[in-house]
């Protein structure tokens, strides 16, 4: 669903997320001091997969919820349904999304996805997601640096 936006009412957050190697596939790996933070910056590191997050203008902004059985249920059907807002019209690529709604007590999440549809020649092609996996899957939370860590192994 599209929704109204101001561009102030857009955060560009820092970037918490990096990519490890795995057997033909990669491995998202993103953190933040709070465990939504951590969902974002995941998002965010799957869109960096497919293309140079740089170049991608902030001009659409659509809503998506999840949910899940339980907090990796959670985290794959997030991460799914970015997967779906960009592999359908409007083949959106988002350089920000703001999580709206976190609510870990029936594990739903609603999300603001900032971008631009996709364009070969505009965005520079990366690697294409084909899907979401639960293999090797971790919320890792370490209190004492107070830090939420995620890792996703993606289907490429």
């Amino acid at each position: 669903m599209e929704v109204q936006f101001t561009e102030e009412s857009v955060k560009f957050p820092q970037k918490n997320f990096e990519y490890l190697d795995h057997t033909a596939d990669v491995q998202l790996h993103a953190w933040g001091t709070s465990l939504k933070e951590a969902f974002e910056q995941c998002g965010m590191a799957m869109f960096g997969y497919m293309t140079s997050l740089e170049y991608v203008q902030i001009r659409h902004c659509y809503q998506i919820e999840a949910s899940g059985d339980d907090l990796e249920g959670l985290l794959f059907h997030f991460l799914d349904e970015l997967l779906f807002l960009f592999s359908c019209e409007p083949y959106l690529i988002c350089s920000s999304l703001d999580i709206t709604k976190f609510d870990l007590d029936n594990f739903t999440i609603e999300c603001k996805c900032y971008g631009e549809p996709f364009e070969i020649g505009k965005h520079p092609q990366g690697t294409e997601v084909k899907a979401i996996t639960y293999s090797a899957m971790q919320i890792v939370q370490k209190p004492e640096e107070n830090k939420y860590e995620l890792f996703v192994i993606i289907d490429i």
